[in-house]
């Protein structure tokens, strides 16, 4: 049986080698200030991963969801505090994002699944 979560690091992980590997320095300095941009801050990481989540959900980028309910999660957020941000964004977004929103809540479960483990 296929793991979500784990097959999603998996893909995520073996592709950005395979981009990072190209040393295009443009790339490469894109994924380095991704990376910064969720650090402690005058935000603290659970606002930004917050902020993300709703960014990335009215986006309607799935992978995007699915790395910041992850990030979410290890960064300590409740269901309920990620519930009221997807809130948000199904607002903001509109009912275009719903499919979206019912993704985000099968990937949240199967990450709390993962860690009970």
């Amino acid at each position: 049986m296929s793991n979500l979560v784990e097959d999603f690091n998996a893909y995520r992980a073996k592709m950005n080698d395979a981009i990072l590997e190209d040393n295009n320095k443009i790339l490469k300095r894109i994924f380095n200030l991704d990376t910064n941009a969720f650090t402690e801050g005058a935000l603290d990481k659970k606002t930004k991963e917050l902020l993300g989540l709703v960014a990335s959900t009215v986006l309607r980028c799935d992978d995007c969801v699915k790395y910041h309910l992850e990030a979410s999660h290890k960064a300590g957020l409740t269901k309920s505090e990620v519930v009221e941000a997807l809130s948000i964004a199904t607002l903001v977004g509109g009912t275009i994002v719903i499919p979206h929103l019912r993704r985000a809540y099968e990937y949240w479960d199967a990450v709390e699944a993962q860690t009970e483990e």
